[in-house]
């Protein structure tokens, strides 16, 4: 790097290195504990440096197994997506108003975690019913490894609990839908001009000065998969910006759900790599309780997770990933 190249080239080695360093990292730290280990045998055998080494050598054998994990976990395929921004989309599922009001109170929760970890969210496309629930959302979640930290949240979220809805106190089941998609620049994804069709409709105003539409709402389809992105702003300039951010996303998605398949054909799925119908986690209001049935974790602090504290189950998920991967380079 240091000899100069051009920029193309400076920004791929610059990446690279980027990659391999926290790599090297630990290989050094393995090495040196390694490297302290022999060493200390040697002062075994030195009369003045004996006792020394005696109390060395049990805290730097205690030490070996995480420094061999640490090392493990470096040397694990890294998924290319995990340090792009995120397009998070939440839908209403069965349910009727109160599947909405929970894919809002989904909303908050992942803009409360957004928060506590710095991330800025952006509401690209947003829509609400009457009652405050969300018939759609679409948000642009930017920030650190903000992918790696959620894309296990896409899946079916059903929860149970006395919709505010209902006068009889009685526990209704609703769900939400979540996707969670890697964020695709140009070099990820390349979309032709002529596979696109292009519309721009007519989107109501608010009544009042704006009782006058515009042709401002814009409707891309991609030919080729038959992807329909909508956009329903105010600008139209900017609905085809977010409809493309958009549409490159969930081609970029399509394109990384084929190759895992290919890729774990003969094998079970992995954790966040399968049907994104299949319900990951139900939310039981009445007992307080929250369950991700893919890695069988049962927290009794639901009141904490709602309000955006989703480390603990965002950890074991990735833990258990880990752990899939890990077994399958051992076989």
């Amino acid at each position: 790097m240091s000899a100069g190249s051009d920029g193309a080239d400076f920004a791929k080695l610059a990446k690279e290195y980027a990659d391999l360093r926290p790599v090297v990292k630990q290989i050094d730290a393995y090495r040196q504990l390694l490297q302290d280990m022999d060493d200390a045998r040697a002062m075994l055998k030195d009369p003045e440096m004996a006792e020394l080494a005696e109390e060395e050598l049990p805290r730097l054998k205690a030490a070996l197994p995480q420094a061999e994990a640490d090392l493990q976990l470096a040397l694990l395929p890294r998924d290319e997506a995990d340090k792009k921004p995120a397009m998070l989309e939440i839908r209403p599922g069965t349910g009727g108003d109160e599947a909405a009001l929970f894919a809002a109170d989904l909303l908050r929760m992942y803009q409360r975690y957004a928060e506590a970890r710095g991330w800025k969210v952006e509401l690209i496309e947003q829509q609400f019913t009457e009652l405050g629930g969300v018939k759609e959302v679409v948000a642009h979640i930017k920030g650190e490894n903000v992918f790696a930290r959620l894309k296990y949240e896409s899946g079916v979220h059903r929860v149970q609990r006395v919709p505010s809805t209902e006068s009889g106190g009685r526990i209704h089941t609703s769900a939400a839908t979540v996707a969670v998609l890697p964020e695709a620049e140009d070099v990820d994804i390349h979309i032709d001009a002529n596979d696109l069709r292009i519309d721009t409709m007519r989107s109501s105003g608010a009544g009042g000065q704006h009782v006058n539409t515009t042709d401002s709402a814009v409707r891309i389809t991609h030919l080729p998969t038959g992807l329909v992105v909508t956009s329903s702003e105010k600008s139209q300039h900017r609905n085809r910006e977010i409809a493309m951010q958009v549409l490159k996303a969930r081609l970029y998605d399509m394109e990384r759900q084929r190759v895992d398949s290919e890729r774990s054909a003969s094998r079970a799925a992995q954790v966040g790599s399968g049907d994104r119908s299949e319900r990951i986690r139900t939310y039981n209001f009445p007992q307080g309780r929250l369950t991700d049935h893919r890695i069988n974790l049962t927290l009794y602090r639901l009141e904490a997770v709602m309000q955006g504290d989703l480390d603990e189950i965002v950890d074991a998920l990735t833990a258990d990933a880990q752990a899939q991967l890990l077994a399958e380079m051992g076989q």
